[in-house]
């Protein structure tokens, strides 16, 4: 056991130091470190009366907004674990989780009755709900009723603080053990490395999730007492995004790409002031170049990007502004998620744990402090995780002589033409630069001939069409024959997972459904 500081002191300290600056805003309405900090306290002395503490797993399904930030604070204040879920799973999908999560408490906002409902009813372990919003005993009037004030709980460095949930696209999701000294050194690595410089000056705006990466993203502003804007709208509103930035002097904001490619090809970023902004941070799938380079002469040399996933709390590489370019520079390796992060190991691996020299395709392994502590009562999918002494990422690509690392897809996505590999991600960066196409999956279907080979499909912009012929075109000279789609297939729509992933099984699924073959 090794003492260490509880997270939750991120937030008690914020409040010592910076007590009426802002800590959370939301339209109008501001609420100060030091209110949000009695906010919490009282939120734990009241749960503690009612027999949740240290080691309890709190479950919460909640949009963006105040109660969603207070509860992370309140869980570890109490040593308890924070288990959020993804606001768009499904009652059933949130069902399981309280129920793998064994969670003594549910707080649930109170639009969600059916995930209430399903949740309560799968989870025996289930000793308390509180709704936020209206109900007999509401998160708000939980606060209300105590004027108690709690304290952090002692911890040690590897008691667990959050259950981050894998996306679960191929199975059901597992429960990634983070823990208070593995968070610790995320923030750190966070401000060092995404982030240089941030102080109690400094204006986040959230657009993603606080239940994921944005509230890693959050943790890292409270710890140095950088004011959060909340959006008002529950889904993302890109005029208003832009409004609250000018509004707010926003400086940072982090986002996944799928975000920032509505937000700068929307038309309210030409109308709004965002010259404050630094740092524009995005994770959580790479980004096609064309929607890159699109962001970069939108914004200017502000996007950070970074690889990573929840078992590593985003921390395998880095791509900092200078490192971004809209014009190809020749310094600057095209297609490259980045260098290691500050304290982390990257390694490509072979089917046989060895590692592989420069320039071939493996497995990404990773190791240091910002991994994870394993998967939460599953030690057989925690031991093939960590197998050969690496975390396996199960995503391929490789390293260059600089220790550029450039993502060639998910092992699992890969299939076998006439006996050659293929990654779909190679083949959808291209399919990506004709200018028609705003999403591309590629699959591998079954062939008489070939083994497997690829099917493309492709979703248009906004009012545009789709030449097949065309896009196959740009294929040539880009990418080796076997490589290129047999087919082109248009929909409006690819299925998503409730994370917002390409659920390539559905894809493959969808395709055979409607016989369409290569």
């Amino acid at each position: 056991m090794i003492p260490t500081s509880n997270l939750a002191n991120l937030l008690f300290h914020a409040a010592q130091r910076h007590p009426d600056r802002p800590g959370l805003l939301r339209g109008d309405r501001v609420w100060t470190w030091a209110e949000l900090a009695a906010r919490v306290r009282r939120a734990a002395a009241a749960l503690a009366a009612r027999g949740i503490g240290k080691g309890d797993r709190m479950l919460v399904h909640a949009v963006n907004g105040p109660a969603l930030f207070e509860t992370m604070w309140t869980a570890w204040t109490l040593g308890a674990v924070w288990v959020p879920t993804n606001v768009r799973l499904t009652p059933v999908e949130v069902a399981y989780l309280a129920q793998s999560s064994k969670a003594a408490v549910h707080v649930i906002g109170a639009a969600f009755p059916r995930h209430a409902e399903a949740a309560a009813a799968a989870n025996p372990a289930r000793r308390l709900s509180v709704p936020i919003g209206e109900g007999a005993l509401s998160w708000d009037g939980l606060i209300e009723e105590q004027a108690a004030l709690a304290v952090p709980a002692d911890v040690d460095r590897d008691d667990p603080c959050w259950l981050f949930y894998t996306s679960g696209t191929t199975g059901r999701p597992k429960a990634g053990v983070l823990t208070h000294g593995q968070m610790a050194f995320v923030t750190l690595s966070h401000l060092c490395d995404l982030m240089p410089g941030t102080t109690e000056r400094d204006v986040s705006l959230v657009v993603a999730p606080l239940s994921h990466g944005a509230g890693i993203h959050a943790v890292t502003q409270v710890s140095q007492g950088a004011a959060s804007v909340l959006l008002e709208s529950e889904t993302l509103d890109c005029a208003e995004a832009w409004r609250l930035v000018e509004r707010h002097r926003v400086t940072n904001m982090f986002t996944v790409p799928t975000i920032l490619t509505m937000l700068t090809r929307d038309p309210a970023v030409d109308r709004h002031d965002h010259s404050p902004l630094r740092y524009v941070v995005y994770a959580g799938a790479p980004m096609f170049r064309a929607d890159q380079q699109h962001a970069l002469r939108k914004l200017g040399r502000v996007l950070v990007q970074y690889f990573g996933l929840g078992e590593v709390t985003g921390n395998i590489t880095v791509l900092p502004p200078r490192l971004h370019s809209a014009d190809d520079d020749p310094a600057i390796p095209a297609g490259t998620c980045g260098q290691a992060r500050t304290g982390m190991e990257i390694a490509i691996l072979g089917s046989d744990g060895a590692r592989l020299r420069s320039g071939e395709t493996g497995e990404i392994g990773v190791r240091g402090p910002a991994v994870f502590f394993g998967y939460a009562d599953n030690p057989e999918a925690t031991a093939q995780a960590f197998r050969y002494g690496w975390f396996h990422t199960g995503d391929v690509g490789r390293l260059d002589e600089r220790g550029f690392l450039f993502i060639t897809g998910r092992a699992s996505d890969m299939y076998i033409s006439g006996g050659s590999n293929v990654y779909p991600r190679e083949v959808e960066e291209v399919l990506m630069l004709y200018p028609a196409v705003a999403e591309a999956c590629v699959v591998g279907m079954p062939h008489p001939k070939w083994g497997e080979t690829g099917v493309a499909v492709l979703v248009p912009r906004d009012g545009a069409r789709i030449d097949a012929a065309a896009v196959l075109a740009q294929c040539e000279g880009r990418l080796a024959k076997y490589k290129h789609p047999a087919r082109v297939v248009v929909w409006d729509a690819l299925p998503k997972s409730g994370y917002g992933k390409v659920v390539k099984a559905d894809v493959k699924r969808l395709l055979a459904e409607q016989a369409i073959t290569p």
